[in-house]
């Protein structure tokens, strides 16, 4: 497969073609930066002498790049390029990973880590502060928890910032939350270079490409990271050849003032991670009812007139707004919130924002309701299931198993026509869109599960639509050239239970396959990722 310096005119034959347009369509012309034809390998005959490029795919699946719809750019870099605990099996290998990554990095001022979970681990607690700076040499060292809403640092770190052992969320010898959590990360992302913040974007975005990933939402803001983190990450984008990016900054706004700020910054909504509350790991996502685990309900950081507020001015301004909702509470005040913002503004001005909710976990009947009634776009990670779900899992230590099941019910929200789009939220859970189509279709809990192809939509068409673009996602005549090659097995229609009526997996029915995404089988391996017409990644020796 060879590639060249700007969008030609190519043909693409002798595969798989993942099509509404054709479904058992082998080929495809791009034509610039646009799909130009789909249709079948005797009809690509035609095309063959007109064009610049034929690539013959040799039976390889050609689907819609994927979009993540909820990433961290740098801190996913910083994790891909330095120490990251997400394999760490026991407390005593987490500290054994923290000393050697301590040794390969004297020069760093600060030492930066990510990933650890102690609800994973024998011990069931993470390093005490002594053991970390054993580990760490005496060093500064600022390490997140797995959801990034909680961290560890070390006496050293704690020392560079003044009065941290006062601030709100500060913990002798346990995980820091809330303002300490915040000031500590702060202090400590201040070390990193702008040549360190840049090596870690181009990894970030590099694994994307080598993963069929075509676009990412960038969910910045002020209590996640800098402005010239996200407006370097914003230039770096549109600098080089690589996934696009969709910048959303979180900052509530109360004004057409602050909605210019937001777009100032080249963000296209206020939204991602504005947060309505925490985390389920840290304790502090936001509940009706107290934890299993814990004798409180979490934190609130917005009620219902704060969503009310910054969802008006969004759509007074025509800007989307977004919250990052994760508890029982959290969601309602959200529900109740946007539902506010339409009666002051209006519902259709409400609803044709499509308004976004990040993680949307602990919902019920009645907030998927107003999801759907206020056209709120659903921007979830199915790897939450994955990673924490089942009777054993996070979700049931700090829940209990009953209310563990309720979480992350997307067959529901599909039932009630709430629009879905499928993220990672990396670093929290790793970039891996095949991976996340797993985790929808096989969810732990089974009621909650989807068929494969109602979760490659909100991986694909699903980011698109939550950006206000309907024309994207999909391999169809006129729509981006952004595409993926894969390796893959026998393509299936696999649905997750007898629900899915039983035309739909028959192959005369006409619909596209997808690969067999069983647990414990080998997922496709990308052989090429194609963005508006140009190669950004092409696998070696294929």
């Amino acid at each position: 497969m060879s590639d060249s310096t700007a969008p030609r005119t190519v043909l693409l034959r002798g595969g798989e073609v993942h099509s509404p347009a054709d479904p058992f369509a082998t080929a495809m012309v791009v034509e610039g930066g646009s799909i130009a034809w789909i249709g079948s390998e005797g009809a690509a005959d035609s095309f063959a002498d007109g064009v610049d490029e034929t690539i013959d795919l040799n039976g390889a699946l050609v689907t819609p790049a994927f979009t993540d719809a909820h990433v961290h750019t740098t801190a996913t870099g910083l994790a891909l390029t330095g120490l990251d605990l997400t394999g760490a099996a026991t407390l005593p290998d987490a500290l054994a990973r923290i000393r050697a990554h301590a040794s390969t990095r004297p020069a760093d001022r600060v030492l930066l880590g990510h990933g650890w979970d102690a609800t994973a681990w024998p011990e069931q607690r993470p390093p005490s502060r002594t053991e970390l700076d054993a580990a760490a040499g005496g060093r500064p060292l600022y390490l997140t928890r797995v959801d990034v809403h909680s961290a560890l640092a070390t006496t050293a770190l704690l020392d560079l910032v003044p009065g941290i052992r006062s601030r709100p969320g500060y913990a002798p010898d346990g995980p820091l939350t809330g303002d300490a959590h915040h000031a500590v990360r702060a202090a400590a992302h201040a070390t990193v270079t702008p040549a360190q913040r840049t090596e870690a974007q181009r990894a970030a975005l590099r694994r994307a490409a080598e993963l069929g990933i075509g676009s990412l939402h960038e969910c910045a803001g002020p209590g996640i990271s800098s402005e010239d983190d996200f407006t370097g990450l914003l230039r770096l984008a549109a600098a080089e050849r690589g996934p696009r990016v969709f910048g959303y900054w979180a900052e509530a706004i109360t004004s057409a003032k602050g909605a210019d700020r937001i777009r100032e910054l080249g963000a296209i909504g206020a939204a991602g991670d504005l947060f309505a509350d925490g985390s389920l790991g840290s304790h502090t996502a936001h509940l009706h009812t107290p934890y299993a685990d814990a004798d409180h309900t979490g934190t609130a950081h917005m009620d219902t007139e704060a969503v009310a507020a910054h969802a008006a001015a969004c759509t007074e301004a025509g800007l989307q707004a977004g919250f990052h909702a994760i508890g029982d509470a959290a969601l309602t005040a959200v529900a109740d919130g946007v539902r506010a913002a339409a009666d002051r503004v209006g519902p259709d001005r409400v609803r044709a924002l499509r308004h976004r909710v990040e993680h949307a976990e602990m919902l019920t009947d009645t907030t998927i309701a107003a999801f759907a009634e206020l056209a709120l776009t659903a921007s979830v990670q199915p790897a939450f299931d994955a990673a924490w779900g089942g009777e054993s899992g996070m979700y049931a230590q700090r829940l209990g198993v009953e209310r563990a099941r309720t979480l992350n019910p997307y067959a529901a929200l599909l039932r009630a026509g709430v629009p879905l789009a499928f993220g990672s939220d990396s670093p929290v859970t790793p970039l891996d869109p095949w991976g996340t189509i797993r985790a929808a279709a096989f969810h732990r809990t089974s009621e909650h599960r989807i068929s494969a192809r109602a979760a490659f939509t909100a991986h694909t068409r699903g980011g698109w639509r939550a950006i206000g673009r309907d024309d994207a996602g999909v391999l169809v005549p006129g729509a981006p050239a952004d595409y993926a090659l894969w390796r893959t097995g026998e393509l299936l229609v696999q649905a997750p239970d007898t629900r899915v009526a039983n035309w739909s997996t028959d192959p005369r029915s006409g619909t596209p396959g997808l690969p067999d995404l069983t647990p414990g089988g080998q997922l496709p391996v990308c052989l090429r990722t194609v963005v508006s017409g140009h190669t950004v990644y092409a696998r070696p020796n294929e």
